[in-house]
């Protein structure tokens, strides 16, 4: 039963389902169907797909995360990182609001739904580990950008081609300025300030619901279609009905780049949000499980008319604040869209595309984190680039090649540290047994002729030539030195590479008379010495710690020869009680 419980969590929520928890749920449940009603239409606009798209993936992707997903708040469906880069892959293969259009975004979600199950079963949710915090804060900032962008056209009421990249928008932007309609303008000024005013006042009211209700009433009051107001027009009122898309072996070569990159954003952003609330709500997220829940609405969005999903930020903390006890909340959201589909989209024909895409940049705009890229400026100033780059390359060469260079970037960035890791020359802080750096503590003491270094790495293939050229460098230029102190705290491995380059900078050290100790080695680098020979060559020259080294070299204790060097029973035992 444990195990059919981690499968399927509502069989663990439900039954165990308490009355006090509803009114929460319910009002949670109609706050964001008002919040995501409006959205899912901008969103879906964003994608280029046909509005009543994004009331589709509303609905059965939220119901199968419900089932499976681990979140109790978490509020799954279409969000605007997700629409461009369903845009922006789908727009080379077909034209924009085409029934080709929309069955490759019917295609698209399933493979990322399949991508998700494929990491799920692998129990992967660690891949998101290649996304870091600097990277991500880059790219989601470029990724607003681009889509506030998209979205100017709607604001100003002018008509041109798609464009495959920012730069390409901005330009056509730029070329059609003299066709802009002042009268969408207006809408879209007005759309956009009732929209701040409304969130500053209450989070939790429905403002966008509120402006798609003025606006459309406006345009039908003072016949602002007839000014030039591009409005939506006759939206289905058809519940989502399967569709199982068709297969196209042509097209998912063409796609896979994009469903890897909106899986892996798409997992980030959700896995994000949902460990925030599971926190503050005191219950644990299973990476993985969320892994097989988002794959699931994906497959939903995919057979039922809609396209790739994820968990929003906005929406869920809405949710959250609104009080959402259990993913019921996501249910009662769907049952109120439903009834929405059923009745009410008549009367959205004469909804303003200038206030949809009020809706999106308005909710974008918060993705452009200023102050999170000052903090990790001021935490750490290399993080910057990597944050650079992503921001940049988005920019420039799009969201999927963007990120691409992105992780590659940072993946090399982390390469070099590992290349160059930190080392400290010690010295013994008076009065005590403590050694620390020498750089950071000037007082610090150093005994003549004798050099100790803390070396803060595991020593590998990456950073044997540092390592080695370090300490050479080292005794040479610190002249008359007869004892090298080798600190390996922060080594917590040590692969044949760098076995061999301590065997090595063993002979050359001995070569030139200078004895070399080892301190604090840890158990798993221990038993690479012990296999290797390393242990035996160097027998009582291994230490506890720094000081039992200093006071070794201080009493000349002579070293063992090759005959006698098995490692003495009390050493190993000592070894074993302080680090295994």
């Amino acid at each position: 039963m444990r195990a059919l419980t981690a499968r399927l969590p509502i069989l663990g929520w439900l039954p165990r389902y308490q009355q006090r928890d509803l009114n929460g749920d319910l009002t949670a449940g109609l706050t964001v169907a008002a919040m995501l009603i409006p959205q899912g239409m901008a969103y879906a606009m964003l994608a280029g797909m046909p509005p009543e798209a994004g009331l589709y993936a509303s609905t059965v992707p939220l119901v199968l995360y419900a089932l499976i997903g681990t979140s109790r708040q978490l509020a799954v469906g279409p969000v605007a990182i997700m629409s461009l880069l369903t845009a922006s892959a789908i727009a080379p293969l077909a034209e924009e609001g085409t029934a080709r259009y929309v069955e490759l975004a019917a295609l698209l979600a399933v493979m990322v739904a399949v991508i998700h199950f494929v990491l799920g079963a692998l129990k992967a949710g660690w891949v998101v580990n290649f996304l870091s915090h600097p990277v991500l804060v880059g790219y989601t900032a470029a990724a607003a950008i681009i889509i506030g962008t998209s979205q100017v056209k709607h604001l100003l009421g002018i008509t041109m081609p798609s464009s495959e990249g920012w730069i390409e928008t901005v330009t056509e932007l730029v070329r059609h300025l003299g066709e802009v309609n002042w009268t969408t303008v207006a809408v879209g000024v007005a759309a956009i300030a009732l929209l701040v005013g409304l969130k500053r006042w209450k989070r939790t009211f429905p403002s966008a619901l509120a402006v798609v209700a003025l606006t459309t009433g406006a345009v039908q009051l003072l016949s602002l279609e007839d000014r030039g107001v591009k409005v939506l027009g006759e939206i289905p009122s058809d519940l989502p009905m399967l569709a199982v898309p068709s297969f196209d072996s042509s097209v998912v070569g063409s796609l896979l780049p994009a469903a890897l990159v909106i899986t892996l954003a798409g997992f980030m952003e959700s896995i994000a949000i949902a460990k925030v609330f599971a926190r503050k709500n005191r219950y644990e997220v299973d990476a993985n499980q969320e892994l097989i829940g988002l794959g699931s609405a994906n497959l939903g969005a995919g057979f039922f008319g809609g396209f790739p999903v994820t968990g929003g930020f906005s929406r869920t903390a809405v949710n959250a604040q609104a009080g959402a006890r259990t993913p019921l909340a996501s249910l009662i959201t769907v049952a109120i869209i439903l009834v929405a589909l059923v009745l009410l989209t008549p009367y959205l024909e004469s909804l303003p595309s200038a206030t949809l895409g009020a809706i999106v940049v308005v909710a974008v705009a918060s993705l452009v984190d200023w102050r999170e890229a000052r903090h990790i400026a001021h935490v750490n100033r290399a993080d910057l680039v990597p944050m650079a780059v992503a921001f940049v390359a988005t920019l420039a060469l799009g969201i999927e090649l963007g990120i691409g260079v992105a992780v590659v970037t940072s993946l090399g960035l982390l390469f070099l540290r590992l290349m160059k890791p930190h080392t400290a020359v010690l010295g013994r802080i008076a009065g005590t047994h403590a050694y620390r750096n020498v750089d950071r503590f000037p007082t610090a003491e150093r005994i003549p002729g004798v050099t100790a270094i803390r070396l803060d790495t595991s020593v590998n293939f990456v950073n044997v030539a540092f390592v080695k050229r370090r300490l050479t460098e080292l005794v040479a230029e610190e002249g008359d030195v007869d004892t090298v102190v080798i600190d390996f705290t922060g080594v917590n491995d040590l692969d044949a590479s760098g076995d061999q380059a301590l065997h090595e900078i063993l002979d050359e050290l001995t070569e030139r008379g200078v004895d070399v100790h080892l301190a604090t080695v840890k158990g798993p680098v221990r038993d690479v010495m012990m296999r290797s020979g390393l242990w035996q060559r160097l027998g009582r020259h291994v230490h506890l710690d720094v000081d039992a080294a200093m006071e070794s070299v201080a009493r000349h204790e002579p070293r063992l020869e090759a005959a006698e060097l098995v490692p003495p029973t009390s050493v190993i035992r000592s070894f074993r009680s302080v680090s295994a």
